[in-house]
């Protein structure tokens, strides 16, 4: 699915070696279904060419306030009301500086002046030009006026030096550009998620887990942070990076086994909405060995099983959070390989929970793509096999209102 389909954006490309991004930049943009449009100022095309944009992007590149081709010869009025939005990447100490100003000397500056939607800016500099207060009084200016910061992020420089400054790489922008148009619909709302598998020790080498990859619920945490929502992510072990990572807005915590998720969850459940994604084991080994279980002949080892302790029943059983709020609106999954919508209903009514969402299909584990079954109080939802973070961001939306 193309997440920026039918959307116009003004990509905006200031002096500095990360121009050398925006291509990538603009190519990922296009791939989710925007339409771009380059403007360039005269220190941006010492370091990438207009004819390299135009290339991309199928769309002339303007580089001058004076240039005629629009018939009104206002391109700074005219390039910015037909748009979404606009985004410049990279952004120059000395173009932020000037926009925190309402200085207004080339077609970019101006355009942004004029605009009549959202502006979003990627900074790139030198560390020392990021950390000066100058810069940070323009930051500061930029952000009261309602304008996007993206990064920067902290990583190796072209100077040789290594801090912050340095331009988000071209995936990062792209994800929080498509970020920003999702509906805001958790805005001042907190979000718990529990993702991926747990893993229960049988000796210091070997466990017991399942084929839960965690990417459903990693999933539903950025949809979440793109509705809006302040977001609290337990994991298992999975190596899935945090979702919309550059941002930093996304609490996680690491977790191995069904205890340590037990008590993870537990102490974050002054929340709104609690998401039990997680394939937590139901059972761990009683007395997992301290040394490594040799083989010893053809025999196998007597393993003494408990049960853990039930994580959606005790997060579902709190009456009020510490802060004294009524206890989270709690979604439950299951996952099952025979009769789901049986098997969820029973669930759903021995949780004692509003919803539950029931994954269809014994190939999910591990997938990009998945179908689901929701179903609460009011019936039964069947939501169609799609990629499952357009399946998260579907399933927020009708938890956004419920609550």
């Amino acid at each position: 699915m193309q997440s920026l389909l039918n959307k116009k954006i003004v990509l905006g490309i200031s002096g500095g070696i990360a121009a050398y991004k925006t291509p990538e930049l603009a190519r990922l943009l296009i791939q989710e279904g925007a339409s771009v449009q380059v403007v360039m100022t005269e220190a941006a095309q010492q370091f990438v060419t207009s004819v390299t944009m135009q290339a991309l992007t199928g769309n002339p590149v303007f580089t001058s306030q004076w240039d005629n081709s629009i018939s009104n010869n206002m391109a700074h009025i005219e390039l910015s009301r037909s748009a979404d939005i606009i985004l410049i990447a990279p952004t120059s100490a000395d173009l932020m500086a000037k926009l925190s100003l309402g200085l207004a000397d080339d077609l970019l500056s101006t355009l942004c002046l004029a605009r009549d939607c959202p502006l979003l800016i990627a900074p790139a500099m030198n560390k020392q030009m990021w950390e000066h207060a100058a810069t940070q009084r323009s930051a500061d200016r930029l952000h009261h006026d309602g304008v996007t910061l993206l990064g920067p992020a902290s990583g190796f420089q072209a100077c040789g030096e290594v801090g912050m400054g340095r331009m988000l790489e071209p995936a990062e922008i792209s994800e929080q550009v498509i970020a920003f148009f999702q509906k805001k619909s958790l805005v001042g709302k907190k979000v718990l998620i529990t993702a991926g598998p747990t893993f229960e020790a049988i000796d210091p080498v070997r466990g017991i887990t399942n084929h839960s990859s965690g990417k459903m619920g990693f999933a539903i945490a950025r949809a979440a942070l793109e509705a809006g929502a302040q977001v609290r992510l337990i994991a298992g072990p999975c190596d899935l990076p945090t979702p919309l990572e550059a941002t930093g807005k996304i609490i996680r915590t690491n977790v191995v086994s069904a205890k340590e998720m037990h008590a993870a969850t537990l102490a974050a459940t002054d929340c709104d909405v609690f998401f039990a994604v997680a394939a937590v084991a139901d059972w761990g080994i009683a007395k997992p060995a301290k040394e490594k279980i040799k083989r010893q002949g053809d025999g196998a080892p007597n393993m003494e099983f408990v049960a853990n302790p039930d994580i959606l029943l005790d997060v579902a059983k709190t009456v009020k959070t510490k802060s004294g709020k009524p206890s989270p609106y709690c979604v439950g999954f299951a996952a099952e390989s025979t009769d789901l919508e049986k098997h969820a209903d029973e669930k759903l009514k021995r949780k004692g929970i509003p919803m539950i969402v029931g994954n269809i299909g014994p190939d999910t584990f591990g997938s990009d793509f998945n179908q689901l079954l929701v179903m609460d109080a009011s019936g039964s939802k069947k939501i169609a096999k799609a990629e499952k973070l357009h399946l998260a961001r579907q399933l927020i939306q009708l938890v956004a209102k419920k609550i």
